[in-house]
């Protein structure tokens, strides 16, 4: 398999009045393409901070990311927002859907900023939901959808511009079991299909139990294990 991102050494530290609050310090982790990995850990332990510093969102302290082999955090804006457009999708706990524009215009939106043209971004759109499941509700409103649906709209959003990462921070937090279940399903059966390498923050260890491997963020360090606490 090979390597799609790679932090090295990665520490994050933030000023707290006088002294430095230490979220973490000398993480070291690789994602392969085509696998799906699971990022447990208590709530605090900065699961969040690690997805926004592998997303290029936020700049480690020290070290490095590296996505597709280029060393990515100390580039210019303008390079990693490109970077991120062309190789990074995201997928939050809450769906930010935009209110005025239908399911597929959500999907569409993000093909058009990176500069598609609006019938391919469109047929993009309706395979992706339609893959979904949400072939019927392409032009429903995000208000007329409910929690499950409007989150796999969000995974098409993510998907549209068919990235090579997917980053996913509490996907299902907000739903609730039975429809966080087949939301997952839904999430883990089109990464696979596209061959896609994944990192999932879950408090949910059953489905973290589902992913090819877990890696456990724990008081600032990030192991990797098997056997996931309960």
């Amino acid at each position: 398999m090979s390597e799609v991102l790679r932090l090295e050494n990665v520490t994050r530290r933030f000023e707290e009045g006088e002294g430095q609050l230490e979220v973490f310090s000398g993480l070291n982790m690789t994602l392969n393409a085509g696998e799906i990995v699971a990022l447990v850990g208590p709530s605090g332990a900065g699961k969040s901070s690690l997805l926004h510093m592998a997303g290029l969102l936020e700049a480690p302290t020290s070290g490095e990311i590296h996505v597709e082999g280029v060393a990515a955090s100390k580039l210019p804006d303008a390079e990693r927002t490109r970077i991120r457009r062309q190789t990074i999708g995201f997928v939050y706990q809450a769906h930010h859907l935009l209110p005025e524009f239908d399911a597929a215009e959500n999907v569409v939106l993000p093909q058009m900023i990176a500069g598609k043209a609006k019938a391919e971004a469109a047929a993009e759109a309706r395979r992706l939901l339609t893959t979904l499941g949400l072939g019927a509700r392409l032009t429903h409103r995000p208000s007329q959808l409910s929690g499950g649906e409007q989150q796999r709209v969000a995974i098409a959003r993510a998907l549209a511009n068919k990235p090579k990462i997917l980053l996913a921070d509490e996907p299902t937090g907000n739903l609730d079991p039975r429809t966080a279940g087949g939301v997952f399903d839904s999430l883990i059966a089109i990464t696979r299909s596209q061959g896609l390498a994944a990192l999932i923050a879950t408090h949910n260890f059953d489905l973290a139990a589902r992913m090819d491997r877990a890696l456990l963020l724990h008081q600032g360090r990030l192991v990797e294990g098997t056997e996931l606490p309960r």
